[in-house]
């Protein structure tokens, strides 16, 4: 029987969530996705936020393929604006523990990859990131939208291929 994330919190400390994990669930961490597929712990539609997932309830996240299914931006029902992708990112954040890390697969922006897929609509590159963290090019492109604060602690792409980053919360008086 597979156990709450109330079980896995008090048994842990914490849980290792798979975000998007679709039909590949990463063994020994918490599956959550927007269909219903077997092995799914978790689901959830990445765009209702907030999550039903209590605050800092994370050690650790990965998002394999996911990043670029979050549309930049959303008019909600109610006819506001929401920036969707940053939002996302804003609760993964929200999830996670203090100092916890964040690891993201993705096609690289303008890749064959992102554009095979008609449900691809967020392009990433190597520049998008540096939004998220106020230390990159000293906070520079952070203050544009001022979203948590994340650290690149490291980042590889292939222009043709895929993009690997991995991000680290930062605490809010990290923010420049």
């Amino acid at each position: 029987m597979a156990k709450t994330i109330e079980q896995l919190l008090r048994e842990k400390g914490g849980i290792r969530l798979d975000i998007g994990a679709g039909i590949s669930p990463q063994p020994g961490f918490v599956s959550m996705d927007i269909q219903d597929l077997p092995g799914v712990d978790i689901v959830q539609d990445f765009n209702d936020i907030p999550w039903e997932l209590p605050d800092e309830c994370c050690i650790q996240a990965i998002a394999r393929h996911v990043i670029e299914h979050i549309p930049r931006v959303m008019y909600k029902p109610d006819g506001t604006l929401h920036w969707m992708f940053i939002e996302f990112m804003d609760e993964v954040w929200r999830v996670l523990k203090p100092d916890a890390q964040l690891a993201l697969v993705m096609p690289y922006a303008l890749s064959p990859g992102f554009y095979q897929d008609p449900t691809h609509v967020n392009a990433c590159n190597e520049g998008t990131f540096l939004y998220f963290d106020p230390e990159a090019q000293g906070g520079l492109l952070y203050q544009f939208y001022k979203p948590k604060p994340w650290k690149i602690e490291a980042m590889s792409f292939a222009i043709e291929g895929l993009m690997e980053i991995l991000l680290r919360k930062r605490a809010l008086n990290d923010r420049i």
